[in-house]
């Protein structure tokens, strides 16, 4: 069984991934493929490098991701570009990575962690869809806090995702993450049981 797990710019995705994690799932994580894919002299180093120039990486030659991540934060145009060079690769390799662990685990549940499941069409990809879901309010509240960034360039993060109000209408289940870390832990207990019971196997 492969899940899709999704949710916006501090939502509190990666808490809740931890969580399942915790349980038994195998995460597949799609940040820590996007970064794999552009280590030096790979493919996606070079697209990268052929499309933005050398003003985006370091001397030593590894990507700068705060230079690019000015970039396409304020170009949409720029954002849609590395999106489209990049997401080919990053989904074939989370498709191979699923397949080692299925090869490993065949009862396995299998988490595809990715904050754009919904905007790369990931979701004709996966059986079922969990959304992590705050308000926007909070969201933007949470993210200037963690990252230290004015309320422009937080709205600005946020904008670039497709809303969380969209996002949850694509939710098989949704986590409201709003409360404390034990009601979320309780909403993904309840998941995970309705999940291995679905899946036909006891991993208790």
């Amino acid at each position: 069984m492969i899940i899709g797990l999704t949710g916006g710019i501090a939502t509190g995705k990666s808490t809740v991934s931890r969580m399942l994690a915790e349980r038994g799932a195998h995460i597949i994580d799609a940040d820590k493929v996007a970064r794999e894919v552009v280590e030096p002299h790979t493919e996606g180093w070079h697209r990268i490098r052929v499309r933005f120039g050398e003003e985006v990486f370091h001397p030593d030659g590894t990507l700068d991701r705060q230079a690019l991540g000015a970039r396409v934060f304020r170009n949409a145009e720029a954002r849609e570009t590395l999106n489209r060079l990049l997401h080919p690769l990053i989904v074939e390799r989370m498709q191979k990575l699923t397949e080692q662990r299925r090869k490993c685990d065949p009862d396995g549940i299998v988490i595809w962690d990715t904050p754009l499941l919904i905007e790369g069409n990931l979701t004709k990809s996966v059986e079922k869809v969990i959304v992590v879901y705050v308000p926007e309010s909070l969201q933007l509240q949470r993210l200037m806090a963690r990252d230290g960034l004015s309320e422009e360039e937080a709205r600005r993060r946020v904008a670039s995702q497709l809303p969380i109000e969209v996002k949850k209408r694509f939710a098989d289940f949704l986590i409201d993450n709003s409360g404390s870390l034990a009601e979320t832990e309780r909403q993904v207990d309840q998941i995970w049981k309705l999940l291995n019971s679905k899946n036909g196997y006891d991993r208790r």
